[in-house]
């Protein structure tokens, strides 16, 4: 079987918020979108994707970050006969092909019925059934019905051997409706372990995900192993050892209990990050001065020359390179000027020169030793209220282990005002106006909303600056840097990707 046809249209209502901005095949679940999972099971077929709502992000998106082959349908008509007859004529004939609909999860144990796998011959049809969720048909005894069904649920998953099966499909109607009318002899198959994720409260509890799709955690009872799991996880391991390697020999105390380096094996934590702790006012004031004073003991640890190609790659060819990848998927992002929570923003790509003159101004004659990414999600305290940084990113630029202690103090800061943590974890509503409005908002064109849950940390921000004794432009300047980079670090998510872009327009127009 060499093709896959996703029905990838429908509203997604029941998804809420997820789907404001987005189809429901792009909603991310552990860190990835749904479609994407289906990509990465099968990265060698055909996709053939049917789009409705939210077509032209969809497009857009896969444009942007699909890695396999693939071609978009749009929907003639309503429901989920919507776009498949003009989907299967894409298929050659004698061609068998899988059709599945864009909310459902598949397991690693799904596997395709031994007629359907390589080097065999499809003879007969599938449909997928299920006792992982409750479906609105069952098949029992070889039958379609339209009864709910907790333990023979039609779960949204078929299996036909030729196309000519799917041609007098009608352009509008329920799918399963029309196969049982059609009295097509179809085959039971187990699918289990299949989750669907057509509802928020499903949805939501997976869409937060903080680990990254590049890394791999075990827990034991007093250790934690973490381990890469593809190219881009194997890079960042490299340098998260080499960090550890060299605080560990300076003797710094404010990491965790380093037990092997490969694979990295440290002292597993109990607690939150900081953003998670309930904590007072003067408990935050004292946390945030054993923070700043841990990060300047480090600073003070080590130092080199400045590399001024790193300061220019980290700070300006960085973040254009990424916002150039995601230009055309984010909304107004061609217009000059953007209202940004009621404020009116220079767009970056009408005013990149300002922006790289802005960057000359950040000089430094020595680089020191930096954490490079100590948000309050990898920061930690133990028992006696000590913090513990975890998750260095171990490089600047074109340097690894050193650069612009500045840095430090906007990722900080990127926690303390910025809620970053919360974003991170999409505690954040996104509301775009105009044509690209929302469902439930909508704001006038050119207008957007970014709403992130508060970390509780803004009223430390003037004893933030004077802690640090850094420069309040500098940080503010680059602490936008950050949002603005982060759109592309963000792909799973495409509210994520717009809304840090948003962000980033929002704090950059203050020190523009």
């Amino acid at each position: 079987m060499k093709y896959i046809i996703v029905q990838a249209g429908g509203k997604g209502t029941r998804l809420g918020h997820l789907t404001r901005n987005k189809p429901k095949a792009l909603v991310p679940i552990d860190n990835l979108p749904l479609l994407f999972h289906l990509f990465k099971k099968y990265p060698d077929k055909q996709f053939i994707i049917i789009a409705d709502y939210k077509k032209d992000v969809l497009r857009e998106y896969l444009s942007c970050f699909a890695e396999v082959s693939y071609q978009v349908v749009d929907a003639k008509g309503a429901g989920t006969c919507a776009g498949i007859r003009d989907a299967v004529k894409l298929i050659p004939d004698k061609e068998p092909f899988l059709l599945i609909w864009s909310d459902l999860l598949l397991s690693k144990a799904f596997c395709l019925p031994r007629d359907y796998r390589e080097g065999s011959s499809a003879k007969r049809d599938y449909v997928g059934v299920t006792s992982a969720f409750s479906c609105r048909w069952s098949f029992i005894n070889g039958e379609l019905f339209e009864e709910r069904s907790d333990e023979h649920g039609v779960a949204g998953v078929f299996l036909f051997a030729e196309k000519f099966r799917l041609s007098h499909v009608p352009s509008s109607g329920e799918f399963v409706r029309w196969l049982k009318d059609s009295g097509m002899d179809m085959t039971p198959f187990d699918v289990a372990g299949i989750a669907e994720y057509g509802l928020l409260e499903n949805a939501e509890k997976r869409c937060a995900s903080r680990w990254r799709p590049f890394n791999r955690l075990t827990f034991e009872e007093e250790v934690v192993i973490k381990e890469p799991i593809d190219e881009q996880g194997r890079r960042l391991s490299k340098r998260e050892r080499a960090w550890y390697e060299k605080v560990l020999s300076h003797g710094v105390r404010f990491i965790p209990r380093i037990c092997s380096l490969d694979p990295l094996r440290m002292e597993r934590l109990i607690g939150g990050c900081v953003h998670e702790i309930e904590l007072g006012r003067e408990e935050k004031s004292q946390l945030l001065k054993a923070i700043v004073g841990d990060l300047g003991d480090l600073h003070a640890l080590d130092s080199v020359p400045a590399d001024r190609s790193s300061v220019i790659e980290a700070y300006y060819i960085k973040t254009m390179d990424r916002l150039s990848k995601v230009r055309r998927l984010i909304p107004y992002s061609e217009d000059e000027v953007i209202t940004v929570n009621g404020k009116l923003c220079r767009n970056i790509f009408f005013h990149e020169r300002e922006f790289e003159q802005l960057i000359s101004t950040i000089c430094c004659e020595r680089f020191a030793l930096i954490h490079g990414d100590c948000t309050f999600s990898n920061i930690m305290r133990r028992a006696d209220g000590t913090p513990v940084m975890l998750d260095p990113r171990g490089y600047f630029g074109h340097t690894e282990l050193y650069g612009d202690e500045r840095y430090d103090w906007a990722k900080l800061y990127y926690s303390i005002v910025g809620n970053y943590d919360q974003f991170n974890l999409k505690r954040f509503n996104l509301d775009i106006g105009g044509k690209n409005g929302s469902r439930e908002t909508r704001l006038p064109e050119g207008e957007v909303c970014v709403s992130i849950v508060s970390n509780g940390w803004e009223e430390l921000e003037d004893e933030f600056f004077e802690l640090t004794e850094s420069d309040t432009r500098e940080i503010r300047l680059i602490h936008a840097i950050i949002w603005l980079s982060l759109t592309t670090y963000a792909w799973p998510d495409y509210d994520s990707i717009c809304a840090a872009f948003y962000n980033g327009l929002f704090y950059l127009e203050d020190v523009l």
